[in-house]
């Protein structure tokens, strides 16, 4: 037992908030997040430790099923498992029988065969996570559905800023700013379903082309296309980069007047709270959605952003395969 936290097998009482999959956000209330933070201060202290493992899922089978590139994520829900003395087997679409014609639903049962307990599931078709729910016994991970949601990105966000600026003190009367490519951001969505049910106001803001008018009318959720309407007396400020992969032609101004209009810079920050944070849920580039030297400054916890990934997915891991149970 790590001094003055809670044991790390502790099985959890009748009243701990249980779900079997981490779809999305929305059936998600404040106290299963809030208890899920509580889980991952325990998780980060783990990884404080000279020895940076401990026995938690011993017998579990995580598996990482990436239909769709990623660096941190994957790497981070590996390095989650791992830590927890899982053990994990790794798929990736490239080279494999779905460029010969195979179906989802057949590959999910060759993996299934290898009695997975919990699939972590990266798709670029919005639902893929959900149908997969429906075809295994195994718990069920989103780890990014095409723009719908990514819920692990918004709670390593959300801790991130508990543990930098909130601490005991809650969310509720805070104000977390997302500028850029709203539209196609799946990021932007889980964030707005966390911070929203964690009692924040969200502001987005971006081009009228990349800022869908339905997430105004989330209770808690406002628009603006003016960057320094969405900045002032923000306490966080979140940049999020252009995904032109995604995008269709014409949605989007010249780059030069992007940056222009919406880039996140040291000069707009002055007209956020004076403790405001810098954030990005990556990957960067510098100098188009957010100011480079911005990036680099004490208030930005863009690296944080990525180290608590870590702890929050064994956290997510350890809740779903233990807490379910």
């Amino acid at each position: 037992m790590i001094p003055g936290s809670t044991p790390i097998d502790q099985r959890p009482t009748d009243t701990t908030p249980r779900h079997r999959h981490l779809l999305d956000l929305s059936d998600w209330s404040r106290e299963a997040m809030l208890a899920l933070f509580d889980t991952t201060d325990v998780m980060a202290q783990v990884m404080q430790r000279t020895i940076k493992k401990v026995p938690a899922l011993q017998g579990f089978t995580v598996g990482t099923l990436f239909f769709e590139d990623s660096t941190r994520t994957r790497l981070s829900f590996e390095r989650a498992a791992r830590a927890q003395s899982a053990d994990v087997i790794s798929f990736a679409a490239g080279g494999t029988s779905l460029s010969k014609g195979e179906s989802l639903k057949d590959t999910l049962r060759t993996i299934d065969a290898m009695q997975a307990d919990l699939y972590v599931v990266r798709h670029p078709a919005s639902g893929a996570p959900l149908q997969i729910s429906r075809w295994t016994e195994a718990s069920v991970v989103n780890a990014g559905d095409g723009r719908r949601a990514h819920p692990t990105q918004a709670l390593l966000d959300a801790y991130t800023f508990r543990e930098r600026y909130t601490g005991d003190a809650g969310f509720e009367g805070k104000r977390l700013a997302i500028v850029g490519d709203v539209a196609h951001s799946r990021v932007a969505r889980s964030n707005v379903t966390a911070w929203t049910t964690l009692g924040a106001e969200v502001v987005l803001c971006g081009p009228r082309t990349l800022l869908p008018d339905e997430l105004g009318e989330r209770p808690g959720v406002t628009l603006t296309h003016r960057i320094e309407e969405a900045v002032e007396g923000a306490h966080a400020v979140m940049a999020l980069r252009l995904q032109r992969e995604r995008m269709a032609s014409g949605l989007l101004p010249s780059l030069p007047e992007y940056r222009q209009r919406y880039q996140v810079t040291r000069a707009r920050m002055q007209l956020a709270h004076p403790d405001a944070l810098v954030m990005h849920p990556g990957p960067m580039n510098r100098d188009v959605e957010i100011e480079g030297a911005l990036a680099d400054e004490p208030r930005s916890v863009i690296e944080a952003q990525v180290a608590n990934g870590v702890p929050v997915r064994m956290a997510v891991l350890y809740t779903l395969l233990v807490g379910s149970r």
